[in-house]
């Protein structure tokens, strides 16, 4: 099955909301991998705005699932990664005042540098381009040695509901040159339970998917434990889960309550 990795940036952001330590990001995380993530995911960036640099090391010290860092592989992020070792190091091309990742890597003009920052972060983890759907973008990636690509599926969420085959279309495309690149494919960008799942089931070589603000939100609304579930159902291909939107139903959600009161009680 794709695995999920919850990007906790929000969580990080809302402590920074007051100072002190609540939410305790680390903590979150290390409920989120119990609650059923398959990984974990932070963006540090250099205004430390939401994960900050000693979040990535505490984290690094404490999580037994997947740990995948993305940024801009500027010295400091280097030196970080190569530092704490995550299993995933996820290359974006923001610029230090981005607001969010907002385009992939153009991975032909950039050859040369990416080729040289890949080369060295070989030894450190597995190391993933994030791109847009474009074959050009890919093969160059590809020419990089990058292990992975993450496309960037900002444009498919947002054309989803006017036309979901059309929006897929450039990303089923992609998918088939990183495949005939062997390159593994991951995908993130504002999927949410709405969109997730036809995603899911269109792209047959997809390995990871990296979702933050659209789960955080939802885990208002329904609860982290549910709203993991609720994801993770999105990324079954079975015939059982292709309900619409792949929502829990009102059964399975008591159930899900029911457990969490019970442990809670014990």
């Amino acid at each position: 099955m794709v695995k999920l990795s919850v990007n906790i940036n929000k969580i990080a952001t809302l402590r920074n909301a007051r100072g002190g330590n609540m939410p305790d990001v680390v903590k979150s995380a290390l409920k989120i991998e119990h609650l059923g993530a398959d990984g974990i995911t932070v963006h540090p960036r250099p205004d430390g705005r939401h994960i900050r640099y000693d979040d990535v090391r505490q984290l690094k010290a404490v999580l037994t699932k997947e740990f995948n860092i993305e940024g801009y592989p500027s010295e400091d992020f280097m030196r970080l990664v190569e530092e704490v070792k995550p299993t995933q190091i996820t290359l974006v091309p923001d610029k230090p005042d981005a607001l969010t990742s907002n385009n992939g890597w153009d991975t032909v003009k950039n050859e040369s540098m990416l080729r040289d920052i890949v080369a060295r972060l070989k030894s450190v983890g597995r190391v993933s381009l994030f791109v847009n759907a474009d074959a050009n973008m890919i093969e160059g990636a590809k020419r990089c040695e990058a292990d992975r690509v993450e496309l960037y599926t900002e444009s498919y969420a947002k054309h989803y509901t006017e036309d979901k085959h059309k929006a897929i279309e450039p990303f089923i495309v992609a998918a088939k040159a990183a495949e005939e690149c062997d390159l593994g494919v991951n995908a993130g960008h504002d999927l949410n339970y709405y969109n997730l799942n036809f995603f899911n089931k269109k792209i047959p070589n997809l390995l990871e998917v990296s979702i933050g603000h659209a789960l955080i939100c939802d885990a208002l609304e329904f609860g982290m434990r549910a709203t993991i579930q609720i994801y993770k159902r999105c990324l079954h291909r079975s015939q059982k889960y292709q309900n619409k939107h792949c929502l829990l139903t009102q059964e399975e959600l008591n159930e899900i309550y029911s457990e969490l009161n019970d442990s809670l009680e014990g």
